[in-house]
């Protein structure tokens, strides 16, 4: 099952939220959406998910950076830019921050997101 992952920036700082403790990886960090209905694309799923979780409008969908199986369950978590309109809110999750990918080394981010981090800092770095 495929999971859209957002990576919104602005100012070199990335969105990442902190799942509800009652979730899987529940107080971990991620960055936000969710998973795609049947039949759904990422552009439809991000605008609805974000607009849910975040109460922001998606104004772009990009081309997606990587996908990594999410270990012990069926996800494919797919990450791609995304460009939203508006202040993020916690609707649903515990608490949001902007970060740089340098900073993020240091969240406790959900084993996927961690491996996307790497994945960004090992970009940049060659």
């Amino acid at each position: 099952m495929r999971v859209l992952a957002a990576v919104v920036s602005r100012n070199d700082r990335y969105l990442v939220c902190r799942r509800p403790a009652h979730k899987r990886h529940g107080g971990l960090w991620e960055f936000p959406g969710g998973k795609l209905e049947p039949g759904e694309s990422d552009a439809e799923a991000a605008r609805r998910e974000l607009r849910e979780e975040l109460g922001v409008h998606v104004a772009m969908v990009g081309e997606e950076h990587m996908a990594v199986h999410d270990e012990g369950s069926p996800f494919w978590i797919a990450f791609v830019p995304v460009h939203v309109v508006g202040e993020p809110a916690c609707l649903e999750h515990s608490a949001l921050a902007w970060a740089t990918m340098d900073e993020l080394r240091e969240y406790a981010l959900a084993p996927s997101d961690r491996r996307f981090v790497e994945w960004m800092l090992a970009r940049e770095s060659a």
